[in-house]
């Protein structure tokens, strides 16, 4: 018996299929199983709301798989006048967007400037840029909340119930991030192509305008995504600085849904705003999934 690339060939000259390896199959089945009861894991609260935001507001304690009949009461409820949810998602689209474009435009500059400056403490620079982000939210509210209340002689200025007043404590802690993460994509593009275009006559400038920014743009296209998720998602800030009904954004409005006796509590209202507050980010993710994963992995090839 001998040994051919294609398989085992007998004594009799018959070709026999090459034996598979049961560890590689049982490793493929462990991976398998691994993966399926990970989407299990993560999509099934997403079902559970849907599943009870299309029960009849009745029904909102059911235990059911599937709803008998389906009701969209719950969905019509959310709209309601008293709950102010339209404005409330305005509101969070204002926080959410104004934070990522600031966050941006400082993220991009301050990410350059550490990947292409070279001075002494940058690697403390960097290290107190990360230990930012680490900061407990709960910890900086009261502080904050003093601070914007105009309780400080050197900051006369009074911004509870204002946008500014949420923007820019969710700044502080996405600033971190997305100069970690931009940072790593301007260090991997080479410093010639900068030297180059200002050979040909650019300034500094119009060399990371016209030549680094568009290279990085799968970076900062991520870091704008993921920035915006985490702002649309914040909560404990827009709540402690924010007490009108019509300024508040549309998690803290969720949480304030009162039932008809306004002392029950609205299961499925609530998880009827929490499916209209997800959907777009789940549908912003899937359309952009390539870009995003292409952004991840970008900054970690060289």
């Amino acid at each position: 018996m001998s040994t051919t690339t294609s398989g085992v060939v007998s004594r009799t000259g018959e070709v026999l299929a090459p034996k598979k390896h049961k560890g590689r199959t049982l490793g493929s089945v462990v991976i398998g199983v691994g993966i399926a009861f990970i989407l299990v894991y993560c999509l099934a609260p997403f079902y559970w709301m849907i599943v009870s935001a299309l029960r009849r507001p009745s029904e909102g304690r059911s235990t059911e798989l599937i709803p008998s009949p389906i009701s969209v009461e719950n969905f019509i409820a959310v709209f309601d006048p008293s709950n102010n949810f339209t404005r409330a998602l305005l509101n969070s689209l204002i926080v959410a967007g104004g934070t990522t474009l600031l966050v941006l435009v400082l993220g991009v500059f301050g990410a350059y400037a550490l990947a292409r400056l070279d001075f002494r403490g940058k690697v403390l620079v960097m290290f107190l840029i990360v230990a930012t982000s680490m900061f407990p939210v709960v910890t900086l509210v009261v502080p904050l909340l003093k601070l914007f209340s105009g309780g400080f002689v050197w900051f006369p200025f009074n911004w509870i119930n204002t946008y500014q007043a949420m923007i820019l404590p969710t700044i502080s802690f996405a600033l971190p991030l997305a100069v970690w993460n931009l940072n790593a994509f301007f260090r991997q593009l080479p410093v010639e192509l900068e030297q180059a275009a200002m050979i040909d006559g650019t300034t500094r400038f119009g060399a990371f305008t016209r030549v680094i920014l568009p290279l990085a743009a799968p970076g900062v296209f991520t870091t704008a995504i993921i920035t915006f998720i985490a702002a649309w998602n914040e909560f404990l800030i827009a709540l402690t600085m924010v007490n009108a009904p019509l300024m508040q954004t549309a998690n803290v409005a969720i949480s304030k849904f009162t039932g008809i006796s306004q002392f029950d509590t609205p299961y499925g209202t609530k998880m009827a705003a929490g499916v209209i507050v997800t959907v777009p980010l789940i549908i912003m993710v899937l359309i952009f999934q390539r870009r995003i994963v292409s952004g991840l992995a970008a900054g970690s090839v060289k």
